[in-house]
């Protein structure tokens, strides 16, 4: 049960987001075009310390015009990888220099949309080395307990995809042990 692509062409680019129509073609043999938003892909970093707590940051987001909790996280530039966005975005803006930086967990957000696909990256704190250079990041950045993160979700104070997919994978963690 495969569509098959006869084609797309842009309405709307810019270097942030891109919108297509992919003209598409249903198993049962329906053809039309489908809106498809192509967007660089995201590096998220799980930055985690030596007393089980994930580094948080307290940011709004105008769209949504909403307050929550969120990973530090940013567009891939074309001459990096995931890991070293995920580097550069957690120094950028938490102010922490980290290193052990392994993959955490990769997601495809909104696949049936969107072909934004999100590297999350599990990252130990190794030194403060000064306040954020990204000053319109957040309100405040905080080191949260894993234990409270579950609480955090059900009040809705973690809601990004990116941040939701990391957390949740670091409780995995804690309830297994590690072992996958």
């Amino acid at each position: 049960m495969q569509w098959q692509i006869h084609g797309e062409r842009p309405i709307y680019e810019s270097p942030w987001v891109n919108l297509w129509f992919v003209e598409v073609q249903q198993p049962d043999g329906r053809r039309w075009e489908h809106h498809v938003v192509r967007m660089r892909h995201l590096a998220v970093a799980a930055i985690v310390d030596e007393q089980k707590r994930v580094l948080m940051m307290w940011r709004h987001r105008f769209i949504t015009d909403t307050w929550a909790w969120e990973l530090p996280m940013g567009l891939i530039e074309e001459d990096e990888t995931p890991e070293e966005a995920a580097i550069r975005e957690a120094r950028e803006e938490t102010g922490w220099r980290v290193e052990g930086v392994k993959p955490l967990i990769y997601a495809q957000p909104a696949n049936g949309i969107t072909d934004s696909e999100h590297y999350v990256f599990r990252a130990e704190a190794v030194e403060y080395v000064g306040p954020p250079t990204e000053l319109n990041e957040s309100d405040r950045v905080e080191w949260i307990p894993i234990a409270d993160l579950k609480g955090m979700i059900d009040r809705k104070e973690i809601v990004s995809s990116g941040s939701l997919v990391g957390v949740l994978y670091l409780l995995l963690d804690e309830v297994t042990g590690g072992v996958s």
